[in-house]
């Protein structure tokens, strides 16, 4: 799967406009992270159209845009299932640049995991991902 990575300048209404960016061409946001990190703000979309996504983002003024592989992980939701995924990773040398949940179902979690670049199929070999 793919994340839309855009960074732009945290400013009031900067998730609004993505956001409608993307409502105005009729692409789904399916999972989103949003934070700020100096003075910038740093959104990762899970989206259900990437090209068109980053064709509508690519309009925005000041913002960089980038996509990713990114991993979705299925795993049982209890307490301690994040200990021990992330906890295999790590035991395996693997570098993770995010994780955030996708969706939640009865008791099944999803999260988005994006390892390094470099670690990418070290992740999907410790995650049992073909």
């Amino acid at each position: 799967m793919k994340e839309i990575i855009v960074v732009a300048d945290n400013e009031t209404g900067s998730l609004a406009a993505v956001s409608e960016a993307l409502g105005a061409v009729g692409v789904n946001i399916e999972a989103v992270s949003a934070y700020g990190l100096d003075g910038k703000a740093i959104f990762r979309i899970i989206t259900n159209d990437v090209k068109t996504a980053i064709k509508a983002l690519s309009r925005l003024p000041n913002v960089e845009i980038r996509e990713a592989d990114t991993i979705v992980y299925k795993m049982i939701n209890r307490p301690g299932e994040l200990a021990k995924i992330t906890r295999k990773l790590a035991n395996r040398g693997v570098n993770l640049e995010s994780l955030y949940i996708v969706s939640r179902k009865q008791d099944v979690t999803e999260v988005a995991i994006r390892p390094a670049e470099s670690d990418m199929e070290k992740a999907r070999e410790v995650l049992g991902i073909k």
